[in-house]
C-alpha cells in the first residue's frame, strides 16, 4: 500500500479546500466573535468578587447585557472579506472601557440608599451628592480589549483545527 499522494489527488484536496474556505472562516469569525461577547460581558461591571462599588449606570446590567444585542455575531460576506462587530451602543460605554476623569460636580437625584450602602439615583429625588472629591480619576476596564484578545485566541486555535480538518 502506497502512502504518497499523487499530484492530482493533492490538487483534488486543494480545490475542495478552497471551496470550503469561505464557510470555514465564517464559522470561525462567529465562533470567535461569540468568545469576544462573552469575554467582554465578563470584564464589564457589575463583576463579582472585585470590591469595587459600580456606578451608578452600570448597577442594572444593561450595559453588560448590551454587548450580545449590540454585537453582531453572524458573519458578513463581503467579497474576500468575512466581518463580525463587537459592539457595544450604550452612551457611556467608552468611559467605563477606556476610563474617565471625575472633576468636581454635583449630581442631582444621585444619593447613598441607607439599607443597602449602594449609590442610587433617582431623578425625581430631592437629594444630590457632589462627586469627584476623592476619586479624581476613574481607571478604565478595557472591555473592549479583553474581547479582542479572546476573539484572536479562539480564531487561532479553531482556524488551525478546521484547516487540517479540510486536508483529511
Amino acid at each position: 500500500m502506497s502512502y504518497t499522494v499523487t499530484l492530482a489527488q493533492r490538487i483534488q484536496q486543494l480545490k475542495k479546500a478552497q471551496a470550503d474556505l469561505p464557510n470555514i472562516l465564517a464559522d470561525v469569525a462567529k465562533g470567535a466573535t461569540m468568545r469576544a461577547v462573552e469575554a467582554a460581558q465578563d470584564a464589564t461591571p457589575p463583576k463579582a468578587g472585585t470590591g469595587r462599588l459600580p456606578g451608578t449606570h452600570t448597577i442594572t446590567g444593561e450595559l453588560k447585557a448590551h454587548w450580545a444585542t449590540d454585537s453582531q455575531t453572524e458573519p458578513a460576506v463581503r467579497g474576500n472579506r468575512v466581518e463580525t462587530t463587537l459592539a457595544n451602543n450604550m452612551e457611556y460605554a467608552s468611559y467605563v472601557d477606556q476610563g474617565h476623569r471625575m472633576d468636581k460636580h454635583f449630581v442631582p437625584g444621585l444619593y447613598v440608599n441607607p439599607y443597602s450602602g449602594q449609590l442610587e439615583y433617582d431623578p425625581a429625588a430631592d437629594v444630590g451628592i457632589v462627586v469627584g472629591t476623592k476619586t479624581k480619576y476613574v481607571k478604565g476596564e478595557f472591555m473592549t480589549d479583553k474581547g479582542k484578545e479572546a476573539y484572536e485566541k479562539a480564531v487561532l486555535a479553531e482556524l488551525g483545527k478546521r484547516v487540517e480538518e479540510a486536508f483529511k
